[in-house]
This record gives structure tokens, sequence and C-alpha cells, in this order.
């Protein structure tokens, strides 16, 4: 009796620690599920706990069974593979299938990229003092990290990726004075939520935020980051570098890369293509826009305001506006296919910018703040109170932002 006992007792902690890892951070299972916010965290800080609990659970049920007979073999062999299939299954997908590249990318010379990169192909750049890197959407969606020891010019910054979002941004990976080692663990409201493995405590990716335990919130410092296509990058930086992420030359990681980037391929396709979120696990639905508008966002404090290429490129030159009460110079350039948004501290309105930040009032910063071309419904969701296509000249003086 008392190895019934045991053996239901280790059947019931390895079941549902295992559905649990695979409803919560399975990633496809929100496909069919609604999962809440506070449930991912739960297993994103502690993930190996957990797991540790069910795999004990598990070798109780089989050494119930095995040694001393206890159920039939009926119940036991079906049940002991579903449970080491969603677990298995799951971690797999996050640490294998997703692992990233945050010090191991390999960026390549344009020649060398065009074999594998469109011209028309919308790509994510970052540069310092002349150094641009450019990640193509479908090169990095897969990895969703990348970056080297070498870094960007000599600045540590990581480019982080959301397939959902389509949201890239540079950051560097530091918290506190402390080097985060991030990892990607799942997807709330169509964002990535990553994990500072250091620590244990997650990053909702689109603010760059720890949160910790007890409440407290500290952030990655944002790089400024934005969109061209690679034609653009071409032009702009001749030298520059390209992010492609090659197949494996381990047959067993090739074919479960192959997998991976097939569902993400699917997926990405349909989220650019429907209205409705292939991952429908929104709050809340803004009509402002269509959700699948593409959006260049920037928020500073409580102020958050959005622009569309298309209104930024039919308006009469460079759109000045103040977020947050600073100054901001938002453009379109078409010879780099590129929209871009810059801190305007000069008190006055800019009437001319070039690609490179050159304008009648000086040469002015690119926004670190932006997140470019990222879906509406998306910013929607994670800044509800947001503005749209604002339009205003910036203050007389204005006090410079961190």
């Amino acid at each position: 009796m008392l190895t019934e006992w045991l053996f239901w007792l280790g059947f019931i902690a390895s079941a549902v620690i295992g559905f649990l890892y695979f409803r919560d951070l399975g990633d496809i299972t929100q496909m069919v599920l609604k999962v809440k916010r506070e449930n991912m965290v739960r297993f994103i800080r502690n993930e190996y706990r957990l797991l540790g609990l069910g795999s004990a659970g598990l070798i109780l049920m089989a050494v119930m069974h095995l040694a001393f007979g206890a159920s039939s073999p009926w119940v036991f062999w079906p049940a002991a593979i579903v449970i080491v299939i969603l677990a298995g299954f799951t971690w797999v997908w996050i640490h294998v299938g997703m692992r990233n590249q945050q010090r191991s990318a390999r960026y390549y010379s344009i020649d060398e990229a065009e074999e594998f990169v469109s011209p028309h192909t919308s790509v994510v750049v970052i540069e310092n003092n002349g150094v641009a890197r450019a990640h193509p959407d479908a090169r990095i969606k897969r990895p969703h990290l990348a970056g080297d020891e070498e870094g960007l010019a000599g600045e540590d910054v990581v480019m982080t990726y959301c397939v959902m979002s389509n949201l890239g941004i540079g950051y560097k990976p530091v918290i506190e004075g402390q080097e985060c080692a991030l990892e990607v663990l799942s997807q709330y409201a169509n964002n990535l939520i990553l994990r500072d493995n250091r620590t244990g405590d997650p990053i909702q990716h689109i603010y760059g935020r720890v949160e910790r335990r007890d409440g407290s919130e500290s952030a990655m410092e944002p790089w400024p980051t934005f969109r061209m296509t690679f034609r653009g990058f071409r032009k702009a930086y001749p030298n520059g570098q390209v992010f492609l992420n090659k197949p494996s030359s381990n047959p067993v990681l090739r074919e479960i890369d192959l997998a991976t980037e097939s569902i993400f391929s699917v997926m990405m396709a349909r989220q650019h293509q429907e209205s409705r979120p292939v991952v429908d696990n929104m709050t809340r639905q803004d009509p402002r826009l269509p959700n699948k508008t593409y959006v260049w966002g920037i928020n500073v404090g409580d102020d958050a305001v959005c622009w569309t290429d298309d209104f930024v490129i039919s308006h009469d030159g460079p759109v000045n506006a103040v977020v947050g009460g600073r100054g901001v110079v938002v453009a379109w350039h078409q010879q780099f296919e590129s929209l871009g948004v810059w801190w305007n501290d000069t008190g006055a309105p800019v009437a001319r910018i070039d690609f490179w930040g050159q304008s009648d009032r000086g040469k002015l910063p690119r926004a670190a703040a932006l997140k470019a071309g990222l879906f509406w419904h998306v910013w929607a969701e994670f800044f509800p109170h947001t503005d749209i296509n604002r339009i205003g000249n910036p203050p007389a003086q204005v006090e410079s932002a961190a």
C-alpha cells in the first residue's frame, strides 16, 4: 500500500510540474492557451528548482514501479513517456533551439552577406564610431541575441530581437555594474521575456528592466538602434558588418536548428500578414491603427509617442516634436531607406537633418530610446497612453537627459 501511495505521489508531482513547464514556457502552447505572466515569471525564476522536484517525482514513480511493482505498466510507461516529452521538449526548445549568441555571434562583410540577404531586406542596425552592424530579421529571429567579445568598436552592445514584436533593440548588457548573462525564456503580449541567469530575474525586452524579487527595478542601457534596407546599409556603411546565423557543424544541432527555424519562419510570415496576432496573448486592443502597422516609438518618463513611416514620409520636412519635455526630430532619408529619430536639445526647431544627424542646428545624437519598426499592437500594449504622430516645436530650454 505504501509503495502505491509513493508511486502516485511521484506521478502527481512530476506530471503537474511537467505540464506547467510546458504550458508556461513551451511558447507554442500560447497559441491555444492563455498563460498568465505571473506563472511565466514563477517558472523563469525557479526553473531548475521545479525541474529538480519534477525529476525527483519521476524517479520515485519509476523506483516504486520497477523495484516494488507498484501500479501497472499500462499506467507507468505512458505516463513516464508523456512527462519526459513535456519537460524534455520545453527544455530543448528553450535552451538548445533558442540558444543565444550573446558572446559568440559571427559577423561577415557585406560582399559575403549578399549571398544570404536580398537588397530590400530590412535590417536592424547599431553603430559606434563608424563601425556598423546590420542584423537581418530572418537571421536573428532564432538566436534572439547577438554580440561578441570584441564589442561594437569597444562598446559592449548586444542586439536583442523579438519575432512577435518585429523589434530589435541594442542594449549594453549591464545592470547596476554587473554584466548580465542573458537568455530568452518566453514571451508575453508578443514580446520577449529574458532572464539574467546571474540573478535568475526576468527582463521584459521592450523595457529592458530587470524585475527584482524585492520589487525594485533596474534597467540595461539602450543603444541607438535603427532600421534601413540592406542596400541602404551598403550605401551608408560600405565596410559594415552583417550578422549571419549559419547552420551548425554539429549534425544534431543542425537538425534541431532546422526544425526551430521552420517553425519561426511560418510564425513570422503569418505575424506579418494577418491582422490578428499569431499568438494572441494580448491584454488589450487599440483601434487607432491597424494591428500590424509598423511604428517608430519613443518613451521618456511617463510620456510615449509613436510615428508611422507614411506620416513622416508625407510630412513636409523633418517632424519636430516634444516627448517627456525633451525635443526630438523624426526624419525619413530616401537614399538609405531609413527612418530615424534624434534628440534636439537646441531649443529651436530643425528644418533639415541628414542621415548622420547633421542638421541646421548642428550635429544631433540619435535617440537611444527608439523602438524602430515594431508592430502597433505591441507598442500600444506596453504603452497604452501613447500619442500618435505628434508634432510640436521643442521647448526653448531643455535639460539634457541621461
